[in-house]
């Protein structure tokens, strides 16, 4: 039986080894010069203008929450359409009732203003 496993074991030992190996060399072989302008914060090329902590609106954490709520989401539907043939009554109504949810949770968000850039 352990005989079964010793493969992955391997693997596992092997991928480890080369991770920690390759940050050891990074930080070994890395040259160390720090400057203050090496220690600034980057913004596209351009001198900073303004501190680094400036607040935000909230709404754009929430617009890239959701976003990713419903791509995930939707990526569960391609496994449910490629076996839509060979799905029975059961798996039809359970996709069903997903995308009905996957639609009011929409509607709500919709309606709630989330999805609004002001």
């Amino acid at each position: 039986m352990s005989q079964n496993y010793l493969p992955v074991l391997v693997f596992i030992g092997v991928g480890i080894f080369f991770g920690v190996m390759s940050v050891a060399m990074a930080a070994l072989v890395s040259p160390r010069k720090p400057t203050d302008r090496k220690g600034a914060a980057y913004e596209c090329g351009f001198h900073n203008i303004t501190p680094s902590h400036n607040k935000f609106s909230i709404r754009f954490n929430v617009v890239a929450i959701l976003f990713i709520i419903f791509d995930v989401e939707l990526a569960f539907l391609i496994p449910w359409a490629v076996a839509f043939d060979d799905l029975a009554t059961p798996g039809i109504i359970g996709g069903a009732i997903f995308l009905l949810l996957l639609f009011v949770g929409f509607i709500y968000e919709w309606k709630k203003g989330a999805l609004e850039w002001q």
